[in-house]
């Protein structure tokens, strides 16, 4: 009796087997490209259309959430404090820095509540600066996922700075505190503070997709990436009044300079932080100073957070058919 596999077909070639490709009308072989359009056949990875793709992302907007707050809950896990060190770790970076720069280093001499002006710009360049690192490996470091379950990988950049966002509510709760025991008294600027970390958060998503798209397939900027963080560290206004160098700096004819330094996105929404939360002695710090009330940070911050995250959404968008490849 003969195996199955060794019956002929009708047209005397093994069954189950094809001999050549799909004919077209009898006209020669086609290509498996022409073959998938005649029979409406799409590549299972093909980049969406841009409206379909952001209603993809839409509608995984709990998974992005629960995504993140895993991930949030596993970095804590092996440590005895967990999620303690969310708010530990930039208090103790306060520290370090109250020591270096504010005591070592006089960087506190006319600077109204030095302690609060500190531990504001920690905070709210930390959500920068980690946004960008957490974003440049959010890729690279889910391929397994990204080859086994179908989704706008743009999710991936969204949930880890969702995953920084929820670490900077923490750490605002705890910045409030320390405000007010340091003499600042709640105002209706406070309310300030929530425009202003929206718009930190549509930049830090933008930067965040941008450097996405450049470490999946570039790993060598994880490398490189603290080396531009903490120069954009110290140039951000963290330690200093950014106001009192953007005057030094025009007095010394480098006003192209300054003005550099005042528009770095950093420096802006480190110092609308800081006119909203602590106005008084903020506004009090300026007027000492000699330097102007600030008038463009909100234009600026608008500007930044548009360009970047248009920009950074674009840009990550365009390859998305490429991650996970190889």
């Amino acid at each position: 009796m003969s195996h199955p596999e060794r019956l002929s077909s009708a047209g005397g070639d093994p069954a189950g087997t094809i001999t050549e490709p799909p004919r077209s009308n009898g006209m020669g072989s086609v290509s498996l490209a022409e073959f998938a359009a005649r029979h409406g056949l799409t590549r299972s990875a093909a980049r969406p259309r841009l409206r379909a793709y952001v209603q993809e992302l839409w509608q995984r907007r709990t998974f992005i959430w629960n995504f993140a707050s895993a991930k949030t809950a596993a970095t804590y896990s092996g440590s005895r404090l967990g999620q303690v060190w969310q708010v530990l770790t930039p208090l103790l970076n306060a520290g370090v820095y109250f020591l270096i720069f504010g005591l070592l280093l006089s960087q506190s001499k006319g600077i109204e509540n030095y302690t609060a002006f500190l531990i504001t710009g920690v905070f709210v360049f930390t959500f920068s600066q980690r946004s960008l690192t957490a974003g440049a490996k959010s890729v690279s470091n889910n391929l397994s996922l990204i080859r086994a379950l179908h989704f706008p990988r743009a999710a991936l950049p969204f949930a880890y700075v969702i995953m920084e966002l929820q670490q900077l509510l923490i750490s605002m709760v705890v910045l409030a505190v320390v405000v007010v025991a340091t003499g600042e008294m709640p105002t209706w600027h406070w309310l300030l503070l929530f425009p202003a970390l929206a718009l930190q958060l549509l930049f830090n998503v933008g930067i965040s997709l941008a450097i996405a798209r450049v470490g999946a397939f570039t790993r060598d900027i994880q490398q490189l990436l603290p080396f531009i963080t903490r120069t954009w560290l110290y140039v951000s206004g963290v330690f200093f009044l950014v106001a009192d160098k953007v005057k030094a700096l025009e007095e010394r004819g480098h006003g192209w300079l300054g003005h550099i330094l005042e528009a770095n996105p950093g420096a802006v929404f480190i110092e609308l932080v800081r006119d909203s939360i602590m106005h008084e002695s903020y506004r009090a710090t300026l007027a000492k100073a000699g330097a102007a009330q600030p008038t463009m940070l909100w234009v600026y911050a608008v500007v930044w957070a548009l360009v970047a995250f248009v920009g950074g959404f674009w840009y990550f968008y365009r390859a998305e058919e490429r991650y996970g490849r190889g």
